[in-house]
């Protein structure tokens, strides 16, 4: 047995197996919405699931046959005959960075999951520090590198570099239940949402302490709950789940406006989670209690809903984060189904939608 392990050892290591980075979408197919318009505004790009999203970019030849053997050997595959992959499992929230690398906070797991795709590679980051991560919810990028996970159950937002070392904890023993998180690049700002103490707290990239945003209650600029938080463009959202709201902010957390209300119509928030918004000022806020995204002006104005529950593309099972990068990509974290969703915001313009002529000959 050990000179079997030590051949199949010697034998992969001569031979490199390069990976490509693909976004999962198997059928290749141009899914665009909303289906019922003849001027389609996304465009279904793909999702993450895991290492479901490198490939080998040999025939899986010879050395992919040792490779799958060494495996074995070690334990990876279950007794079962069954692969015990890397595989997103309750994905909660994300972002990605300058490079192009995607982060996931995953509830489940314990921990961060980051896609690289210019190098195909998948890290899992579980070290906090003093131990693993126990409820990781939100993730940001700061201008320096460091990379910033909120932990819910902690109570603490924890510090890691590039390679996902542990730095120490972020603000520790301030904040009660650390969710939503959002860097202000400008100001060098950090905004923390605490949902059991019901306001947003404000820090410098040190650590420092600014001020505090809001306290319990149903007014403007008070909070009920709330979770998830983006900024863009010298303004903060701020998902108010509670209030069954979002709220927005100027940069210096100064309160400009509320849209959203209880209800059980589509385009309502019982429980909204998620919120983002893209290059041309459109809010996206993801309905968790209905399985949703929907799609809202820079005025509040409800435009259009992408969602229903189900495991389908364009079909969400109790979704949380949402986030958007700089080519206007919208990533949904599609909780339950174990998967990250991925549209492409085609731009106010929008493409135009190619439908069959019907062959119908009305009568006369």
């Amino acid at each position: 047995m050990a000179l079997c392990l030590f051949s199949l050892l010697f034998l992969s290591g001569c031979a490199e197996t390069k990976y490509v980075f693909n976004y999962a979408n198997e059928d290749a197919k141009e899914l665009l919405w909303p289906k019922e318009e003849q001027i389609a505004r996304y465009r279904y790009v793909g999702q993450l699931l895991g290492e479901q999203n490198l490939s080998s970019d040999s025939d899986g030849g010879f050395a992919a046959v040792l490779i799958d053997a060494l495996k074995w050997v070690a334990g990876v595959f279950s007794a079962s005959g069954g692969s015990s992959a890397i595989v997103l499992q309750r994905p909660q929230g994300g972002t990605t960075d300058a490079n192009g690398r995607i982060y996931v906070a995953d509830a489940s797991r314990q921990a961060i999951y980051v896609f690289d795709p210019v190098t195909a590679k998948l890290h899992v980051w579980d070290d906090a520090g003093s131990g693993g991560f126990v409820s990781p919810v939100s993730v940001v990028v700061l201008g320096n590198g460091e990379v910033l996970v909120s932990d819910a159950q902690l109570a603490a937002v924890i510090r890691l570099d590039s390679n996902g070392v542990p730095l120490g904890f972020f603000a520790a023993g301030i904040m009660e239940r650390p969710t939503g998180l959002a860097y202000d690049a400008t100001r060098n700002l950090l905004y923390i949402a605490d949902s059991a103490a019901h306001d947003i707290k404000v820090f410098r990239r040190d650590g420092t302490f600014v001020k505090r945003l809001g306290g319990p209650g149903v007014l403007e600029g008070q909070f009920n709950g709330p979770t998830h938080l983006s900024y863009r463009d010298n303004k903060l959202y701020v998902t108010d789940s509670l209030n069954a709201r979002v709220q927005i902010f100027d940069g210096e957390g100064l309160f400009l406006s509320t849209f959203g209300e209880r209800g059980v119509y589509v385009g309502n928030m019982p429980r909204p989670k998620g919120v983002a918004a893209d290059s041309d000022g459109n809010v996206y806020v993801v309905e968790s209690y209905q399985d949703h995204m929907l799609v809202f002006d820079e005025e509040g104005e409800f435009l259009m809903p992408l969602g229903g529950t189900g495991h389908g593309i364009g079909q969400f099972y109790l979704p949380a984060g949402i986030w958007i990068d700089a080519q206007d990509r919208v990533y949904i974290a599609d909780m339950f189904n174990g998967r990250v969703v991925i549209f492409q915001y085609l731009g106010q313009e929008g493409v135009p939608v190619k439908r069959p002529v019907s062959t119908i000959i009305p009568k006369s």
